[in-house]
């Protein structure tokens, strides 16, 4: 669902970077002042660790693979707007080294699967847990419905992006792009929900926040460096975005404004391809845990940080 250059206009892509500059600063307030000091290695390790999973598509049917998102996710365990910083961090951290994803679509990635994502996440975990809380089974729905909600959702609104950008009409593409990514969403739900009945059974008190609860930030750290391990394993089938853009003739229209440094995820250099996509993993999950924890430190008030 990473939108490259070359396929949004700048009528349609500047304006989604002025959203998500206004919500991005706003979810930067949030998070000073609803996280402590200590909870900034969690933040890091979320982010490292949705990288991380980014990197391992499975296959979808037809030909197409898709991968976790991980926004509802981070929004289960951190809250909307922490979730959103989350994201932030990992998008930028793709589209300035990895090439996966355009410079001058990153507003607009990051809408998608970052804010949009989100707010979606959060408001059907909310809305299912406020109808049904007291049922056991009304937690792993809302997970679940999260997760395929915030997924479909992103890839709706990247369909109408593309239409208004008069690169397919819109009774094409967001058929197609709604259809793959029901299927992707799918997993993405069964992820997430897992994730949380997991993260569930690790606390002593399940109704308090997850945050700073995690047993040890740095295993978690540990177990992003192990799933960057599993990359060469992720299929090689295009994704839900690259299919539709085969399909329906646009791929061609794809550019590159600024080439990244490792492009493609394969650390240049490195003779053995396995071996250079473990470390492009292994230097994309330290520098998101690197630039989350950053952010999160520089937005605590002095006081905070003295605590």
């Amino acid at each position: 669902m990473h939108i490259p250059d070359g396929f949004l206009s700048a009528s349609v892509a500047l304006p989604l970077w002025g959203v998500t500059a206004g919500v991005g600063g706003y979810a930067l307030r949030r998070v000073s002042r609803d996280l402590g000091e200590r909870d900034a290695p969690v933040v890091g390790v979320v982010a490292a660790g949705i990288f991380a999973a980014q990197m391992l598509n499975f296959p979808i049917a037809g030909g197409t693979s898709g991968h976790l998102v991980g926004t509802a996710l981070a929004t289960l365990l951190l809250g909307p707007w922490t979730a959103i910083l989350v994201m932030g961090c990992v998008l930028i951290v793709q589209a300035l080294v990895f090439q996966d994803g355009g410079l001058v679509a990153l507003g607009a990635n990051i809408f998608n699967m970052g804010i949009l994502g989100a707010l979606v996440a959060y408001a059907a975990d909310q809305t299912i847990r406020g109808l049904f809380g007291a049922r056991p089974w009304a937690r792993p729905a809302a997970a679940f419905l999260a997760g395929w909600m915030a997924t479909v959702m992103g890839a709706l609104a990247t369909g109408m992006e593309l239409a208004l950008s008069g690169l397919a009409p819109a009774n094409l593409v967001l058929p197609a792009m709604g259809g793959i990514h029901a299927l992707i969403g799918v997993v993405e739900g069964l992820i997430t929900m897992g994730a949380v009945a997991f993260l569930s059974v690790l606390r002593r008190e399940p109704e308090r926040p997850v945050v700073g609860r995690l047993p040890l930030w740095a295993a978690g750290l540990a177990l992003a460096f192990g799933l960057a391990v599993l990359a060469p394993l992720a299929s090689s089938d295009p994704d839900g975005l690259e299919r539709v853009a085969q399909d329906l003739g646009f791929h061609s229209a794809a550019r590159v404004t600024l080439p990244g440094l490792i492009p493609d995820y394969v650390v240049p250099g490195i003779p053995n391809p396995a071996l250079a996509t473990i470390l492009a993993g292994f230097l994309g999950a330290a520098l998101v845990f690197g630039l989350a924890v950053l952010l999160v430190f520089r937005r605590r008030p002095p006081q905070a940080l003295k605590r």
